[in-house]
């Protein structure tokens, strides 16, 4: 059995101390059980970082809308976003454009 590589730092030099998993490089401590509890619902954003509810994020890019007469521009702030299951995985509204699911690949965190 091969243990993970660090959550805080990536070392690969994890060693098992009981029931914990311990880093020797920055001395981090964990449960592996918990560890794979806690991840629910994970999206990342076009930068690796992790994205929960409630977060604002930005648009990378101009996004075209079907149906829409206009596009979302880059740079576009979208306020208070909720992670949601499936390939569209943030829910949230647009001012001025309304409710929109959007990729979280397209969008960075602020």
């Amino acid at each position: 059995m091969s243990l993970p590589n660090c959550p805080k730092c990536g070392s690969e030099y994890v060693y098992e101390d009981g029931i914990l998993l311990v880093c020797p490089e920055c001395a981090y401590e964990w449960d592996p059980a918990e560890a794979d509890a806690d991840e629910g619902l994970v999206a990342l954003d076009a930068n690796g970082n992790k994205l929960a509810d409630g977060d604002t994020v930005s648009l990378i890019k101009d996004l075209k809308v079907k149906g829409a007469p206009k596009d979302l521009k880059q740079g576009t702030r979208v306020k208070n976003i909720r992670i949601v299951e499936g390939d569209h995985n943030i829910d949230c509204k647009i001012d001025g454009f309304g409710a929109m699911k959007l990729k979280s690949e397209f969008v960075k965190k602020l």
